[in-house]
């Protein structure tokens, strides 16, 4: 088969059919090979963002105070929990010395409704021996009076100072139950008093300002001395254990990317390196004027060295596999058919030899061209040679052919 393509060397194309033509047996044609590697035809779309914190946290006041001190300048690192500001807290110390007195009291109170209950309880039992002994004088009587030795008047006397006792004892019981109550009333008041004292207690340790989060110190937001009421924020905090990028991704671009695409991105601040990092968050809301849609990007920063309000540079890598990128010098065609090969090249004992291989091509841009099938990564292949090429020739590769690993 004789084929044309291939592109030839310029110093030596004119010549190369009379050359060919002149040898008894062909020689070993000069190729320059090169390497096949995946990529694409285009550049890829280039997007810029601002780093910034992975978490931002604003370390606020929950009490009214003024700031004694502040413990913390921006730029400085904290640790989770370590105190960073305090409040003046006599107020609330005073405070909190008021509610205790008052569970003193209620305790007080307590204590004097059990023993009253104690009393009752023994004025049922007084009350009790004393109805036990009406009701024994009682009978005494009737039995008395049922001789004839006394009257039946005094016998019902002694009915009347029994009757009585039996109503004595449910009067000192229903104290009992009084008493009683008014034990759980004072009980109520001061579990209801301790709630009180834990919120006081629980309001003097809000004086004492932590750091909520591991991270560093981004802006001093007031400074000691002021005044600082509920709700003010006092510091702001950034965890910089990962960054986060956020970029606008045009919506004609959005269908390329899904949440967990690896994503790389330069930092002009730091110009020799590339980062790697993840699509973390796509908003489900457009800019409806723009139509740009927010993406978030998240990248590791063990070190700490990427800080905040840097320019970030973030490309998508595509989810899908790149083809194969080949000059389209290296593609011959057939005369008879309109079939794209390429020559690929295998050695061996030395000796270089090209293969004829059909090859399914894909788009073409700026002399680049898709190898959609037909070719592999890591195999070598012919880019120009210095004369027409078949399938077997045997050829030298030129200085500056790249050749694959044997």
């Amino acid at each position: 088969m004789t084929t044309t393509g291939c592109n030839l060397l310029p110093s030596q194309e004119a010549q190369a059919q009379s050359d060919a033509s002149a040898q008894g047996e062909r020689g070993a044609a000069a190729v320059e090979t090169a390497i096949a590697e995946t990529g694409t035809l285009s550049d890829p779309i280039e997007y810029t963002g601002t780093t910034g914190p992975v978490r931002r946290v604003s370390l606020r006041s929950q009490v009214e105070g003024r700031l004694l001190n502040l413990n913390a300048d921006v730029g400085d690192p904290v640790s989770q929990g370590q105190p960073l500001a305090q409040l003046d807290n006599r107020l609330l110390t005073a405070a909190l010395n008021q509610s205790e007195a008052e569970l003193a009291a209620l305790r007080s109170e307590v204590v004097q409704a059990e023993a009253e209950v104690s009393d009752a309880e023994s004025r049922v039992a007084q009350a009790q021996a004393e109805l036990q002994q009406a009701q024994i004088e009682a009978d005494r009587l009737q039995g008395l009076a049922a001789e004839g030795v006394i009257s039946q008047q005094e016998a019902e006397r002694g009915r009347t100072v029994a009757i009585t006792a039996e109503q004595a004892v449910r009067s000192a019981q229903e104290q009992v139950r009084t008493r009683q109550q008014a034990v759980v009333a004072a009980r109520g008041r001061v579990e209801a008093q301790r709630a009180v004292v834990a919120e006081e207690l629980e309001r003097r340790q809000f004086s004492s300002l932590t750091a909520p989060i591991d991270g560093v110190v981004l802006e001093r937001v007031t400074e000691p001395g002021n005044l600082v009421q509920p709700g003010d924020e006092v510091l702001s905090l950034g965890d910089f254990s990962a960054i986060k990028v956020i970029v606008q991704v045009s919506e004609l671009e959005l269908a390329t990317i899904q949440t967990g695409q690896a994503v790389q991105v330069r930092l002009d601040a730091f110009p020799n390196q590339t980062f790697e990092g993840r699509v973390s968050r796509i908003s489900p809301a457009a800019d409806p004027t723009a139509r740009l849609v927010p993406v978030e990007i998240t990248m590791p920063n063990p070190t700490g060295q990427v800080g905040s309000g840097l320019l970030a540079r973030v490309t998508f890598q595509s989810m899908q596999a790149q083809p194969i990128i080949v000059p389209e010098s290296a593609l011959t065609t057939a005369e008879e058919e309109k079939a794209s090969t390429l020559f690929v090249v295998e050695t061996q004992d030395g000796a270089a030899t090209v293969l004829a291989r059909s090859v399914q091509i894909g788009d073409r841009a700026n002399g680049q061209v898709e190898v959609r099938a037909g070719l592999q990564p890591g195999e070598t292949y012919v880019v120009r040679s210095s004369a027409p090429l078949e399938d077997g020739q045997s050829v030298r590769l030129s200085i500056l052919s790249e050749t694959a690993p044997q």
